[in-house]
């Protein structure tokens, strides 16, 4: 299981990405927070505020194990903003799955994923 917390304007590109590697199922999430950037200032009518969250996208994402690393590597090398990357880009996160199971027809393991 992947958790992905990218840049939205990342999302789209990372999908079509994922799709062609075989990857055709996800779920998005809008999310909010942030990690190094500690937000950012704002302007509004000439009013500087502080804003603490920052809006970000995160995929949850359930790979069968041969599909791990390229997964990793497809949303790495898409959402990294420019060559070199940039703070804000996004994490990605990976967790054990214990079991899948599909509910309308009850089948589990690899094949459920």
């Amino acid at each position: 299981m992947l958790f992905a917390v990218i840049q939205p304007n990342k999302l789209q590109a990372v999908r079509e990405a994922l799709n062609q590697m075989g990857v055709q199922r996800m779920t998005v999430v809008d999310a909010q927070g942030y990690g190094r950037q500690k937000g950012q200032s704002a302007s509004y009518r000439g009013i500087e505020y502080r804003v603490n969250l920052l809006r970000k996208v995160t995929l949850e994402i359930c790979v069968n194990d041969d599909f791990v690393e390229r997964t990793i590597e497809t949303i790495t090398s898409i959402a990294k903003t420019g060559s070199e990357g940039s703070v804000g880009d996004g994490k990605i996160f990976i967790l054990p799955m214990m079991e899948a199971i599909t509910i309308d027809d009850g089948q589990r393991g690899p094949g459920a994923v």
